[in-house]
């Protein structure tokens, strides 16, 4: 694969053959990161789980205490005076059946996270196929399945974010924006880190952390010692 003179640049900064500590990681994230906009900072992890069984998934949510330095659009499932709260608690979208066809037939999908009461789950169960495959399902673990939507609301605009392995057990999460302070990543980063630790399925043997890399959305990725955060 052949990268631009940028990336290039910057991978000089980077010794492959070295894992960084994570302050020190994050400064050279930070210092590639050369793009003419403002990247995404992000964090994959490897674990040493296999999540194809059910007790070794890893699964949850964070609010990172910096955010994401995102806009995140918040679509809330509810009904009666419950629509009304989510929308005075800042949702962008809130309501009930009639936004199932929206979806289903118009491929509306401008939002980025769905809440729902869990009266409305027979509902948003409907969307299933299409919400499922975009990772827009709401889930109990991840808090967007509740009766108190202005808290999920107000969560979820504050920059809490969902973590869950993928098919390679990986986790890949965003913790900030190249434009944030090394501090602002190096705590939005830990936070992340203390709650992926702090979800260790009690079925998971051998090393937890098998690999944790920092990366820009353009830039290279740089690998970190896992050996602190255990």
């Amino acid at each position: 694969m052949k990268h631009g003179k940028k990336y290039t640049e910057a991978a000089k900064l980077i010794d492959r053959s070295v894992q960084y500590d994570s302050a020190e990681a994050i400064s050279l994230v930070k210092k590639s990161a050369t793009a003419k906009f403002d990247e995404t900072i992000e964090a994959h992890i490897r674990l040493g789980v296999d999540g194809r069984h059910a007790d070794q998934q890893v699964r949850g949510a964070v609010v990172l205490p910096h955010g994401t330095g995102k806009t995140v659009r918040v679509l809330v499932f509810a009904k009666g005076p419950k629509v009304d709260e989510a929308l005075a608690a800042g949702a962008d979208y809130a309501g009930g059946d009639e936004l199932v066809p929206r979806i289903q037939k118009d491929g509306w999908f401008e939002f980025d996270v769905v809440v729902a009461t869990p009266d409305m789950m027979g509902v948003v169960g409907k969307l299933g196929r299409v919400l499922g495959p975009k990772g827009l399902m709401p889930n109990p673990k991840a808090g967007t399945v509740t009766m108190d939507v202005t808290k999920a609301v107000h969560d979820i605009k504050a920059g809490k974010i969902e973590y869950r392995l993928d098919k390679t057990n990986i986790i890949h999460c965003p913790v900030g924006k190249a434009s944030f302070t090394e501090e602002q990543l190096a705590e939005n980063f830990d936070t992340l880190i203390g709650a992926i630790v702090k979800a260790k399925p009690a079925a998971a043997k051998g090393q937890y952390l098998r690999s944790i890399t920092l990366t820009s959305t353009m830039g290279p990725g740089v690998k970190l010692n896992t050996a602190k955060f255990m």
